[in-house]
């Protein structure tokens, strides 16, 4: 009786231990890579700046002073410190644009991420189980997807229907979507022939369980890479359907519609574009590098001994 009171009292603290040492050994391989360090800070910056948009703000982003039209930044001539970055052709802040287009940012993502996440898991799973014509079929599609330019086939979608920042952020995430199915799909085919699975199969699981319960965990680790990127490449890919006037509407304070905004001022009010192109590169630059860091964290033929 003793000792099994001991043995279910030592595994959980052994579980607990294993989940510490693998935190550990994910954290060490992940800050060897400096940049991808880098990139986490400034991503938790982007994220506090968006959470607490309304308290870092100046100005409303929508409010206009019409006195103040192209104003310059306040450490140029005639800038005025009430407006740090200047302001744009009708006296919104610009400062207060860009960090509230943080938070169309960071929603864009997370959005346009999980929705092709989700679905490239699914049909990834479906390809990869029961492989024969539903595999032929599902990946032919895909792959007439991947033929295309992904920003020109988001294009054709959002003309179908019709501009809107969530009609963008719908055909993006469709355009994403086979780099989830074609990775879950060779993971799953990897996956499925391992004793474990077999040894799940013989004592009573069904397709849906070893889909989900038995080989989706194993298969993690590029999907969340691939989804570190994907984020990074939906941001890009709003603002450029933005800056092309069929992503986010004005007077949204979305980075690409600020953009497309200030391109007739380009030669006399630098400030109006030159502050939302930085916010894009550094977001996407830091959100890349992350997904560097993650790649060697999480895949073990990089980790070095």
């Amino acid at each position: 009786m003793a000792d099994t009171t001991v043995t279910k009292i030592a595994e959980p603290v052994s579980s607990a231990a294993m989940r510490r040492q693998m935190l550990r050994e994910f954290w060490f391989y992940f800050s060897e890579n400096r940049g991808a360090v880098l990139g986490l800070i400034v991503f938790v910056c982007l994220v506090i700046v968006a959470i607490f948009a309304s308290f870092i703000a100046p100005h409303s982003p929508f409010e206009q002073y019409r006195d103040f039209a192209l104003l310059p930044p306040a450490w140029a001539e005639g800038g005025n410190p009430s407006y740090l970055l200047g302001t744009d052709p009708v006296g919104r802040d610009i400062l207060s644009r860009l960090v509230y287009g943080a938070q169309y940012s960071l929603f864009i993502g997370v959005f346009v991420t999980t929705l092709s996440l989700t679905g490239g898991i699914i049909v990834g799973l479906i390809a990869g189980y029961y492989r024969g014509w539903i595999d032929t079929v599902i990946m032919r599609l895909m792959d007439i997807i991947l033929a295309f330019p992904s920003l020109l086939l988001a294009l054709v979608l959002v003309a179908i229907l019709g501009p809107s920042l969530t009609n963008g952020m719908i055909a993006i995430a469709l355009t994403l979507q086979p780099h989830f199915v074609r990775l879950t799909r060779a993971a799953v085919m990897a996956e499925k022939t391992r004793d474990y699975v077999t040894a799940a199969r013989l004592a009573g699981a069904g397709p849906i369980r070893l889909m989900f319960r038995t080989i989706l965990p194993n298969c993690t680790a590029p999907l969340i890479v691939q989804a570190t990127l994907s984020f990074s490449n939906a941001i890009l890919d709003a603002a450029a359907l933005g800056f092309l006037g069929m992503g986010a509407q004005p007077p949204a304070p979305e980075w690409g519609t600020m953009l497309a905004e200030a391109r007739e001022f380009i030669l006399r009010a630098w400030w109006v574009v030159t502050f939302p192109g930085v916010a894009i590169l550094v977001t996407v630059l830091a959100i890349n590098l992350m997904g560097d860091g993650l790649r060697d964290a999480l895949d073990p033929k990089l980790k070095r001994s």
